[in-house]
């Protein structure tokens, strides 16, 4: 019997709307579609290594229980040197409150993380070492985060060259090459009632209750510090009333950049299976919108499962 083909899932940059990976992932183990390389860039990384940790389904439950519009009271202002918000911390909660993996090695599935080199411009692949330093480096929005110093060079996120990084699967000799593309312009359905869409049958969900004390903690903090949050940057930006404030300027500007970037690459290093949830009408800090991104990146892969079974077992 000839060895089945290896397959190679990338998972793209896109803030808010990467909780579409979610969904995606669930959609492919549910179809028994072997995951066994995962790329990453951004949000795609924390996402895919958390599901290489084993860490998904409590990822799952704890952002179907955030409230989105307090999601960046979660972090701490600072003064704008090199970045608005301090990272470091919270990704390090954020990661760990899922999983005890702190290292590459640790993770069943290996994962690459594609940053860029602040300096030169370069992209970086983030394969081995301490995961959050990876993590730090390639969710880093210039602008938004402080850069990540990592190995002696200063890293930022990896969507300013490679926001959908297929090529490095390729390097990596994946046999099959799932790309879940965030930054198309496709607007998303109205998920009003899931029934609605005959083709697919979407899963039940899953329990949103929290088992994890420190989980509950955390979701207390963080609610907590809203008021502390909005203050602390109204103050600091001095933003005039009905003009964009610096966070939407900054990531509708990085989504402008990377949806362009992402349909040149795209087009000179093509995936196997391109699979592009409907969120074009989803900005990138439409974080309150978590179920129904899940369900688009679910329903995302259900729509090409035939191509992706074509694909693995010709």
């Amino acid at each position: 019997m000839n060895p089945r083909k290896t397959v190679g899932l990338v998972l793209g940059s896109g803030s808010s709307r990467g909780w579409a990976h979610i969904g995606a992932i669930e959609a492919l183990e549910e179809e028994n579609i072997p995951i066994d390389y995962i790329a990453g860039c951004s949000i795609g990384s924390y996402v895919g290594a958390l599901y290489a940790s084993g860490g998904l389904k409590s990822l799952k439950a704890f952002v179907l229980k955030m409230d989105g519009k307090k999601v960046f009271s979660y972090f701490d202002v600072v003064l704008p040197r090199s970045g608005l918000l301090d990272a470091t911390k919270k990704i390090n909660e954020l990661f760990s409150i899922h999983t005890s993996a702190s290292q590459f090695s640790d993770l069943k599935i290996p994962v690459m993380m594609v940053a860029t080199d602040l300096e030169t411009g370069e992209k970086v692949i983030l394969k081995s070492g301490k995961l959050l330093d990876a993590l730090r480096a390639t969710m880093s929005v210039p602008g938004l985060f402080a850069p990540a110093r990592v190995r002696n060079r200063w890293l930022v996120d990896g969507g300013l060259v490679d926001p959908v990084p297929v090529g490095v699967l390729r390097a990596a000799a994946s046999d099959v090459v799932i790309a879940v593309d965030l930054n198309c312009g496709f607007d998303s359905r109205k998920m009003g009632n899931k029934k609605n869409d005959p083709e697919v049958e979407l899963p039940a969900d899953e329990p949103r209750r929290f088992n994890s004390e420190l989980m509950k903690k955390l979701m207390n903090y963080y609610e907590s510090a809203e008021a502390s949050f909005t203050t602390k940057l109204n103050d600091l930006l001095k933003k005039e009333s009905g003009t964009p404030d610096i966070i939407e300027t900054v990531m509708t500007s990085i989504n402008i950049m990377q949806n362009r970037i992402t349909r040149i690459n795209l087009a000179v290093d093509p995936p196997d299976i391109l699979i592009q949830p409907r969120l074009g009408d989803l900005k990138m800090m439409d974080f309150d919108q978590v179920e129904r991104t899940i369900e688009e990146g679910y329903i995302g892969i259900k729509k090409k499962i035939e191509d992706i079974r074509a694909a693995v077992e010709s």
